[in-house]
Order: structure tokens, then sequence, then C-alpha cells
């Protein structure tokens, strides 16, 4: 892991900027790689102490509905991040998603067709190992679903897919994936390490005390992480278009949470 002073670099809490040798040094790559895994947990933490704070007695189990504004916040913190790193490269953020108007048509049929797959390998994992875990799937999207203050989920119905989209997948598989690579020098256990991660980061969003939620929020993604890593390892500059898709995929999340909202 890094050191202090290169984390708070990072972050903008120190004077200083962050140097490319640290960027490109193996610790860091597995603070990037982990660092959602830990924030995720540490947000819910402050919601559920400021919920404790203003007299919940309950204030962890609170917490466990507000796990789409700990995404957004923790998408703000890994796109800071990731400029930053970036930056200290001599790139930007926005080089991550530039359009390559030379093969625009071939990138959007190919991404059309991501797009059914995806939904396919997002979508029944989901069900499937909720089904073999309580026997009714229902179950652990009761757990996750839950209602938000009216206002608080309007609010992230939007905030949430758009710090997540723009942030997830260029942080894995932008920028840590082609780097881890190189560092390895291998390509398949640098795809499967950032695709693995990338699943085991919903445990902690948010983070529920029942070993099957548990598993399931590890699982549940895997597919899903391990051919968009695939893809993006093979043409990454398929990034932009998955971020969108990724977007709107996470707008129908937040939208189940307005949903249950609802009065």
């Amino acid at each position: 892991m890094p050191g202090p002073q290169s984390l708070h670099a990072a972050v903008g809490t120190t004077p200083g900027p962050v140097t490319t040798s640290a960027v490109q040094s193996l610790p860091w790559l597995w603070w990037m790689l982990v660092h959602r895994l830990v924030v995720f947990a540490a947000v819910q933490g402050a919601i559920a102490l400021a919920l404790w704070l203003g007299g919940a007695g309950d204030a962890w189990e609170r917490s466990i509905a507000w796990w789409p504004l700990s995404a957004a916040i923790t998408g703000l913190c890994s796109l800071a991040l990731l400029r930053r790193s970036l930056h200290a490269e001599g790139s930007r953020y926005r080089d991550l998603l530039r359009f390559d108007r030379a093969n625009l048509r071939a990138d959007v049929r190919i991404t059309l067709l991501l797009v059914v797959a995806t939904a396919v390998l997002a979508l029944v994992p989901n069900i499937g190992i909720a089904a073999l875990l309580w026997g009714d799937p229902l179950i652990a999207v009761d757990m996750l679903v839950r209602p938000l203050p009216l206002t608080a989920a309007w609010a992230l119905v939007l905030a949430f897919p758009i710090a997540i989209g723009l942030s997830e997948l260029p942080v894995y598989f932008g920028y840590v994936l082609p780097r881890l690579r190189r560092h390895l020098g291998r390509r398949v256990p640098a795809i499967l390490v950032t695709a693995a991660v990338l699943s085991l980061q919903h445990v902690t969003l948010p983070l529920v005390f029942d070993w099957r939620f548990l598993v399931w929020r590890a699982l549940m993604f895997l597919p899903f992480a391990l051919l968009l890593a695939v893809v993006l390892d093979r043409r990454p500059r398929l990034l932009p278009y998955l971020v969108i898709v990724h977007i709107v995929l996470d707008v129908g999340a937040a939208a189940q949470v307005l949903l249950a909202s609802m009065p």
C-alpha cells in the first residue's frame, strides 16, 4: 500500500503533486484497485454515525438504505484520484473517453452486441445466485432496495449513476488494467485480478452483515466484469461507449430505489 504522504497528495489534502513514479508503482495500482471497497464502507460508516448522532438506535441498519449516496460520493473520490494519477503521468481523464471517429460505426455495432451480453450477464447471476442462497431472489432485492426520503431519492437518481459510470470502468479498465498488465507481464492474470476486484467491491455497497448477502454481492457481477475486462483489454477504444451503457444500467437501479421511496 502507498504511504500516507502519497495518499494525502493524491486526494489533495496536502500540498505537492503526485509523482509519476508513485502512480506507476505496483503498490499504487493495488490501492487504485481496492480503494473503492474501502471508501464505500467508510462513507456508510460516516452516514451511520450521522444517523446515530441524530438519535437513531438502529443507525447501521438505516445506513444501508443510503448506499446510492455512498456510491455517488465514492465515485467522486475515485474520479479525483484518477484525474490526479493521469495528470502525474502527463495525460488527461478525457483522453480515456475520447471516441475514435475512424472506427465509429464498427464500435457502435460491437457496443450494441455488448449491451445484450452485459444485460444478460448482469441479470442472470443476480437472480440465479440469490435463488440459490435464499430460495427467493426477491429477498435479496428487498435487502438492497430500501426507501429513502423522497427528495434524496430524486437527487440520487442521476447523481449515483453518473458518478459511478464516470469512475468505475475508467478506474478499473481504463487505468489499472493496462498498467497492471505491464507490471505483471501477463495478460490473463491482470484481467482476472481486475475483474475480480471490480466484482468484490460490491460487498461494501452496502455493507450488510449477512453472509449470504456478502456472497451474493461479491459474485453477482463477476461474469459481467470478466466480459468487460476481456473486451476492454483487447479494444480499449470501446471504453466511452461502455461508460454510457453503464450509466444507463445504473439509472435503472436508481429508479428502483426511487420507486421504493414513493409514498
